[in-house]
């Protein structure tokens, strides 16, 4: 059975393809490898109305099982921002590293005890035909005072995971998908992946 996952961000499929790897009977699709599949224009409010329209749309262009997701970083002392504009929290084309010197910037008077944070993962699903089926994950943390780490990518360098007293950029990759919003995402994820692998199974034995 084939996947598409809605996504050309070569640091999200490496991190599925790793996570859903042990989904046995299901080929992994990344959206280059249709080049005609226009890009998606993020317009809604919430991660879940941008994961489902993600979906919908690969669904309807590929005529496949499609995966899309979501993700927010949402820091209490800024009143959850910047949620679900993270990747364009310092402008619609800003890199990494400018999403980062912003969000320390805002943060650089806030106490310890005041930089909570989380990061929300959300992932939906949808069959050709059929309605999307969404799953969240959630990562609780705080926002360090300084970058820390070489691995990852977005915001991984100044978030510390709760109870690891390590960034998600100073983890391993195991760890990370272990632990991680997105891993707990496609966890719950996984539960209908397997069953519509057993499905589509069955219905090829019957046929």
């Amino acid at each position: 059975m084939r996947l598409v996952l809605a996504t050309r961000n070569r640091h999200k499929i490496r991190e599925m393809k790793e996570i859903l790897k042990d989904v046995k009977g299901i080929e992994l699709i990344p959206a280059d490898h249709f080049p005609q599949l226009p890009e998606v224009v993020e317009r809604g409010s919430t991660l879940r109305e941008n994961a489902i329209q993600k979906a919908c749309h690969a669904v309807k262009f590929t005529d496949c099982l499609t995966l899309a997701e979501d993700t927010g970083l949402e820091i209490d002392a800024l009143s959850r921002k910047p949620g679900v504009r993270s990747s364009r929290f310092a402008g619609e084309h800003a890199s990494y590293e400018q999403n980062i010197a912003k969000v320390l910037g805002l943060m650089r008077h806030i106490p310890w005890k005041d930089r909570g944070a989380r990061f929300r993962s959300v992932v939906a699903i949808v069959e050709p035909g059929g309605s999307p089926r969404v799953f969240e994950g959630v990562c609780e943390g705080q926002i360090t005072t300084e970058r820390r780490g070489k691995a990852g990518f977005g915001y991984d360098p100044i978030f510390e995971v709760a109870g690891y007293g390590k960034t998600f950029a100073e983890m391993d990759q195991d760890q990370k998908n272990r632990i991680s919003h997105r891993a707990l995402a496609l966890q719950k994820a996984k539960v209908l992946l397997m069953e519509l692998c057993r499905r589509e199974k069955s219905s090829s034995a019957e046929g």
